[in-house]
């Protein structure tokens, strides 16, 4: 069954069918001791948001910032705001003062939630250079709050301001005016190419994601959702709420960095995330198959030719397996498969959406053939997450990003650029009448920016179109498909694909440094720091022939010919990554000169 309320009341109307059921599953800030909360937990103090905010003198669709990880209270604090028929704006926890700055002052925001003291920290610094700031509320407890910051308090605090009775009625009367033309969200973009600009989501794109959905990805109140992608981000945030819908679990991970952990130790059973970490699950086990005897080694090589045989070649294109070969995958899930999803610790995993960026048919069919349900999609934030994704129990084509949701209608321009209109779609950019104009055609419908194709009913990316390079000999190269066949190799942990008017293709590569040293260990590689281990001739030579082999299939012109070992990570702070990890280019090709220059010298 699924509530689909209007988000001023979903929790509401969760809580008064599930009761004292659990609702979310949660650590404190810095904390390692799982608590929870029910369904009528969580409805209450959200609707003591909803007053305390009443309280501040909130106004109908006036925007509140919330910059924080995750956490409980930024679920609270969204839903309570909506109780009232105001705004929310995520800002991601990573993001720079000047980002939230700009933010604050483009939405005009009075009233900014924190999560630690990071976020409080850099608020507290830029607090002078908005003039509409006038509040503060910071989730963490533990956070030192500055001796002459009058205007900054706790959640527990704030949430003290409910205890009047005096906006009760008023409370019901914003609840009973809530329209699904009204905007829940204003969510920046992470802005690859320029500034950031507010996409507006409103309840009623929410509600009809939510319900075309369901029809194709039905998550059922018997799953633990785990919660690792930034609430900030619209797939992690459309994907929650609809599993809220159904009556799910949530298991809220405020630390990215302890995902692994935390499956471990709550066991979800759904969880939607962005390839990488499918890749890294993929070398992982890749490095234990190579680390083991031979007997082992060959063991699981086998139990991975029959799973992809069984679940790739039969069951992905609606056939049924051969009876040998359905006992033999069933011997192997029992024996091989079920120990390495416990080791992930989804010993009972249904499905696991994934989306963001191009996923490697390598690491696609890895996860399908050891028995999880990966479910590839494709969306962006103007479309509310989802336009397409593969089909609980349809057949679905590895390397395609599944079938259009219902509601949503695609087309393909005469440049092969993917239209789309219905009603999950934005009615455009906060305060950005221009940008607007150039949005959308002529007919209405919004235009992605991405280059794909549909064949059957699926639909398949190619490149965002103004991505694609094009070398000084004329061909055209798209480095995010050659980045995503790079990346399964262990010793790749980020990298960058140059080429645009240069004469051929070269790369910047961040290596795992653990891996790499242990393998200057193992083969007797003197070096002094990471800077000496990247200038290492047999490092670069050993390199050199492990992307040889990934990229045998790859036309002449698109495969890397040099590349450059850097000795620390892309970064954020900076800018040479968004919020959401993505690349970048026009900053890297900046920061990265020399290095680039030198790959092309005669």
């Amino acid at each position: 069954m699924q509530i689909n309320s209007h988000l001023s009341v979903l929790i509401r109307d969760l809580a008064a069918h599930y009761g004292d059921r659990e609702a979310l599953i949660y650590q404190d800030f810095g904390g390692s001791e799982w608590k929870s909360y029910s369904w009528r937990q969580f409805a209450d103090t959200v609707r003591k948001v909803s007053i305390a905010l009443l309280e501040m003198g909130v106004a109908p669709q006036e925007n509140i910032g919330i910059f924080s990880q995750n956490s409980v209270q930024y679920l609270f604090c969204d839903f309570g705001a909506w109780g009232i028929r105001a705004t929310t704006i995520p800002f991601y926890a990573t993001s720079s003062e000047q980002q939230i700055q700009y933010m604050i002052n483009d939405a005009q925001v009075r009233i900014l939630f924190v999560g630690e003291q990071d976020q409080y920290d850099k608020a507290h610094r830029i607090f002078s250079l908005c003039p509409s700031l006038e509040h503060i509320i910071v989730f963490d407890p533990k956070v030192q709050i500055s001796q002459h910051d009058p205007n900054t308090i706790y959640f527990d605090d704030f949430l003290k301001k409910s205890a009047t009775y005096e906006h009760e009625e008023l409370l019901e009367q914003r609840y009973s005016e809530a329209s699904m033309d009204e905007t829940a969200n204003i969510l920046y973009t992470s802005g690859t190419t320029g500034d950031s600009k507010g996409v507006i989501l409103t309840f009623g794109q929410f509600h009809a994601a939510f319900e075309a959905n369901n029809k194709c990805v039905p998550a059922t109140e018997n799953d633990r959702v785990m919660n690792f992608l930034p609430y900030t981000h619209i797939f992690e945030r459309g994907w929650a709420i609809y599993a809220m819908t159904k009556g799910a679990r949530m298991i809220v991970n405020t630390y990215p960095q302890q995902v692994q952990q935390s499956m471990r130790e709550t066991h979800p059973t759904c969880m939607s995330s962005v390839p990488r970490f499918w890749e890294k699950v993929y070398m992982g086990v890749q490095e234990k198959i190579e680390s083991s005897g031979i007997v082992q080694r060959k063991m699981f090589q086998r139990a991975l030719a029959v799973g992809r045989k069984h679940n790739i070649e039969y069951l992905s294109k609606g056939l049924t397996p051969p009876l040998a070969l359905h006992l033999e995958y069933e011997m192997f899930n029992r024996t091989v498969f079920s120990l390495v999803r416990k080791e992930l610790g989804l010993e009972n995993a249904n499905f696991f959406p994934t989306a963001g960026a191009t996923v490697s048919a390598h690491v696609e069919e890895f996860v399908h053939s050891i028995g999880i349900d990966m479910i590839v999609g494709y969306g962006l934030t103007e479309s509310l997450a989802t336009v397409s994704c593969n089909h609980r129990g349809e057949p679905f084509t590895v390397g395609s990003v599944g079938i259009p949701i219902d509601s949503i209608e695609i087309k393909i321009s005469d440049e092969g650029e993917i239209l789309l209109k219905g009603p999950t779609i934005t009615r455009g950019y906060y305060k950005r009448e221009d940008i607007n104009r150039q949005a959308f055609t002529e007919d209405g419908f919004f235009r992605t920016g991405d280059a794909g194709y549909l064949k059957g009913n699926e639909l398949f990316l190619k490149e965002r179109i103004k991505d694609l390079f094009k070398t000084s000999n004329g061909k055209y190269i798209a480095p995010q498909m050659i980045e995503s066949k790079l990346l399964v190799d262990k010793y790749i942990d980020q990298i960058a694909v140059i080429a645009d008017q240069r004469k051929f293709v070269s790369a910047l590569i961040i290596p795992e440094f653990k891996l790499l040293e242990d393998y200057a260990a193992k083969h007797n590689i003197q070096y002094k720091d990471h800077e000496d281990l990247c200038r290492n001739r047999e490092i670069y030579d050993m390199m050199m022939e492990r992307i040889d082999t990934l990229q045998q299939q790859l036309a002449h012109y698109e495969q890397v010919k040099r590349f450059t070992l850097l000795p620390r990570h892309f970064s954020i702070d900076r800018g040479e990554l968004t919020n959401t990890l993505k690349i970048k280019r026009r900053v890297l090709n900046e920061n990265y000169k020399a290095e680039i220059d030198a790959m092309y010298a005669e």
